[in-house]
């Protein structure tokens, strides 16, 4: 009898998520699309996140430890290579999937076979999970793409691929957080990207943590200069790390006034009415006993 296997394949490192873990993993077993396998790597955490994960019963979730810590970009490019999914799918252990999620994603790429990574919009939440914006990133590839200088226009938490292009891409350990906009930097000449225009993922974000947000300035800066440096076109590459220069003197600003999401707008767009009731329920649904 030939072997059946899942569908989609998402990986998810986790590293002392305790206090997170929970919800994430239910948000998973609430999906409408039901054709899943997790792949959760323990990455050396030292509280209770590995106990919390083995509480989960369903066959599906498949738990990886190892007792060292490795870092994310190698364990998702160790969870693609175990990856028995057509699709790759990412997810964090303190976010919070809506239970359409995969449906609409994975509906998105078998209709366009031109597609190879899909994402989606975001809610982003704080203590208690409170919805306070969302983040909106164009559809079609060429707008995803309009500024590949800046920033390329999915959110790394919402990725869903075809297993093939992550394979090929991969993760590089050097592109410190900012390893997704790395890896989209590399392909997106070479392959096409699209975002499902509807709020499909919870993520948290309980304040905005500098050093974190300056590492991965200074990092992408450096993928940036090597990538437009490799095709030839120097004025942008020296474009590139000028505008990531200014953006980090915003940040540190932003950071020491306060006034944070207010000049960094386009880290929470505002929230319909419609949207925080629609969240309220994600988010209770999770929570329950």
């Amino acid at each position: 009898m030939a072997k059946c296997f899942p569908l989609v394949s998402i990986g998810m490192p986790v590293r002392n998520c305790q206090e997170t873990l929970r919800p994430a993993l239910r948000s998973l077993l609430a999906q409408t699309f039901r054709d899943w396998e997790l792949l959760l790597i323990n990455d050396g955490s030292s509280d209770g996140t590995l106990k919390i994960a083995q509480q989960f019963k369903d066959p599906r979730i498949k738990i990886y430890h190892d007792g060292n810590f490795r870092g994310i970009t190698t364990r998702l490019n160790q969870a693609i290579a175990m990856s028995q999914g057509q699709y790759f799918a990412r997810m964090d252990g303190d976010d919070v999937a809506y239970p359409e999620r995969f449906e609409r994603q994975v509906n998105y790429l078998d209709q366009r076979r031109d597609i190879d990574l899909v994402g989606a919009w975001m809610i982003i939440f704080g203590p208690n999970g409170i919805p306070f914006g969302k983040r909106t990133d164009p559809e079609t590839h060429a707008d995803v793409c309009a500024k590949p200088f800046a920033r390329l226009r999915i959110s790394h938490p919402t990725f869903v691929g075809r297993i093939g292009w992550f394979s090929r891409y991969g993760y590089r350990q050097e592109a410190i957080r900012c390893e997704d906009q790395d890896l989209l930097l590399r392909s997106y000449r070479f392959t096409q990207f699209a975002n499902v225009p509807e709020i499909l993922l919870g993520y948290r974000e309980e304040g905005i943590h500098l050093k974190k947000v300056l590492t991965g300035r200074r990092f992408w800066s450096c993928c940036l200069f090597r990538e437009f440096l490799q095709q030839r076109r120097p004025d942008v590459a020296v474009r590139a790390v000028m505008e990531q220069i200014a953006k980090a003197f915003l940040d540190c600003i932003a950071v020491g006034t306060g006034l944070n999401y207010r000049l960094l707008r386009h880290r929470a767009l505002p929230i319909t009415e419609g949207d925080r009731q629609r969240w309220l329920k994600v988010w209770g649904s999770v929570n329950s006993s």
